[in-house]
C-alpha cells in the first residue's frame, strides 16, 4: 500500500506564504503524476497543480505565478509553494500521487493524502 503524508498547512494572512509537502512511502517503484487539489467549503475539489516525473507542470489559472510546485524524486516528496496567498484560497488541499508499486509484476496505484487545512485571513 502506498500511503502519503502532508504537511505545512496552517493559517496565514493575505499576501503571505505557505509550504505544503507531501511524502510518499511503501513499496513503490515509480511515481508518475504528482499533484495538488483543494476543496472549498461547498465546493468540489478541483486541481491547483500537477508535476510529472520529469519536471512538467502544469496550473489551475487562478494560482499561476504564485504558486510553484516541485517534487524531489529521492526523497519521493512533492511540493506546493503558496505565495501572495488570497482568502480564495483557503480550503482543504489534498496531495495525490500515481504510479506503480512493487509486486510480482508493477501494479499501479493511485493514492490521496489526508488532507491538510489552508486559511488566509484578509
Amino acid at each position: 500500500q502506498v500511503q502519503l503524508v502532508e504537511s505545512g498547512g496552517g493559517l496565514v494572512q493575505a499576501g503571505g506564504s505557505l509550504r505544503l509537502s507531501c511524502a510518499a512511502s511503501g513499496s513503490i517503484l515509480s511515481i508518475n503524476d504528482m499533484g495538488w487539489y483543494r476543496q472549498a467549503p461547498g465546493k468540489q475539489r478541483e486541481l491547483v497543480a500537477a508535476i510529472t516525473s520529469s519536471g512538467r507542470t502544469n496550473y489551475a489559472g487562478s494560482v499561476k505565478g504564485r504558486f510553484t510546485i516541485s517534487r524531489d524524486n529521492a526523497k519521493k516528496t512533492v511540493y506546493l509553494q503558496m505565495n501572495s496567498l488570497k482568502p480564495e484560497d483557503t480550503a482543504v488541499y489534498y496531495c495525490n500521487a500515481e504510479g506503480y508499486y512493487s509486486g510480482l509484476y508493477p501494479t499501479p496505484f493511485n493514492s490521496w493524502g489526508q488532507g491538510t487545512q489552508v486559511t488566509v485571513s484578509s
